[in-house]
């Protein structure tokens, strides 16, 4: 048996943050009905690289799911959505503050007629305050919450991360809430309840000792590139092939094994040196002595030496890196996968790994609208209405 095995999840949100979050659950046996318009679809199903009219993007943020078509604006595609969350344990959208609210959608509304739904909502600013009503998508998340101004290279323009992370992080946050809210409802005999996810919340909240460090010192924290401001050392490193390796050796003993492997025995034995603080004042000194090694190595060699001195070091990962790594491999991190249109792909694995019940890809990303028939006889208040397979 799967662990989600039995929850009902009517997901209506669309593109990144609300569809993850439906992700995660349906790879743990949730069953997902995924909401989308008729004819189009989710606009995700047309993002990045397509293959065959459908992006393989589409594949991996929508498998284990089943679509229906439904016109929210429509009092029919209104009242089927009534229908639908009577019957569900959970309910995910990623509209703007208000707009289901418009629909006759609300929470208020909704928990009258299930009194144990919960409804995970997410949104750029959450459902309340002055910018409740601001449009908001990942980047400003990611700008609001603190990340973009430190991502990038001193005196350089701020650089954003190359994937949606504020969406991954409010859906991350999302599951987290619906399954706390689940167990309160099922220990402690509690109704449903919502949950209010603020892309911009959700990555302040791994901000780390960002907001504590300018409070007590003043200290507003930089850009610093490949560093880890405070902590040395931990930088990227070039060695002789052109290529970088990325040294963590910021632990007190590894700082020790790091020094003896690059021939430094006069910085592992510096009492300066023992600890970090020490560290941190003389971190562009231990840097130089670091690359003035790695420099005369290629990036194999010094990766031998490094992994036989037990020291924390790895390579930078390319996507082709990744997809023939043996622990990637080992893992089962690189799956192959039926897409939709029957064709294999390699996709990434489901994680967290759990020992009793783990979670699977059980099925494709699905067709437009194409389980409208199989929840007509699965306990889903589903009627067809028209040739597009809507209810």
């Amino acid at each position: 048996m799967n662990a989600l095995e039995g929850l009902k999840v009517l997901e209506l949100g669309q593109l990144i943050a609300g569809p993850f979050a439906g992700k995660t659950l349906a790879e743990f046996g949730a069953d997902v009905i995924k909401v989308e318009p008729a004819g189009v679809g989710d606009p995700l199903r047309k993002w990045r690289l397509l293959r065959d009219g459908t992006s393989v993007w589409w594949e991996v943020q929508s498998r284990n799911k089943r679509s229906v078509c439904l016109d929210l604006r429509s009092a029919e595609g209104q009242e089927a959505v009534r229908a639908l969350a009577r019957e569900a344990d959970v309910l995910i959208e990623n509209f703007k503050p208000g707009t289901l609210e418009g629909w006759g959608l609300g929470w208020e509304q909704l928990h009258a007629l299930n009194p144990r739904l919960i409804m995970l909502r997410i949104s750029g600013y959450g459902q309340t305050g002055p910018y409740r009503d601001k449009p908001g998508f990942g980047v400003l998340g990611e700008s609001m919450g603190g990340l973009r101004y430190l991502s990038g290279e001193p005196g350089r323009v701020p650089v954003r991360v190359g994937v949606s992370l504020g969406d991954t992080l409010a859906a991350l946050h999302g599951v987290i809430g619906v399954l706390t809210a689940l167990h309160h409802r099922t220990a402690h005999g509690g109704e449903g309840q919502f949950i209010d996810v603020a892309l911009y919340e959700s990555v302040f909240n791994v901000m780390e000792s960002l907001l504590p460090e300018y409070d007590a010192f003043g200290a507003v924290r930089e850009r610093a590139g490949s560093a880890l401001p405070g902590i040395a050392p931990t930088n990227a490193y070039r060695c002789s092939d052109g290529h970088y390796v990325l040294v963590a050796g910021n632990g007190d003993s590894i700082f020790r094994r790091l020094m003896r492997a690059i021939d430094r025995a006069d910085l592992e034995n510096d009492a300066g040196l023992v600890h970090n603080d020490g560290r941190v004042l003389r971190v562009e000194e231990i840097d130089a002595a670091i690359e003035a090694w790695t420099l005369q190595r290629s990036r194999d060699e010094v990766l031998g030496v490094l992994d036989a001195a037990g020291v924390p070091v790895g390579r930078i990962y390319t996507v082709a890196d990744i997809a023939t790594d043996p622990q990637y491999l080992a893992r089962e991190m690189i799956v192959q996968a039926r897409g939709s249109d029957g064709a294999l792909l390699k996709v990434p694995g489901v994680v967290p790994k759990l020992s009793a019940t783990p979670g699977r890809i059980a099925h494709a990303a699905p067709l437009l609208g194409e389980h409208t028939a199989d929840l007509q006889g699965a306990g889903w208040p589903v009627r067809t209405t028209d040739s597009e397979a809507t209810v």
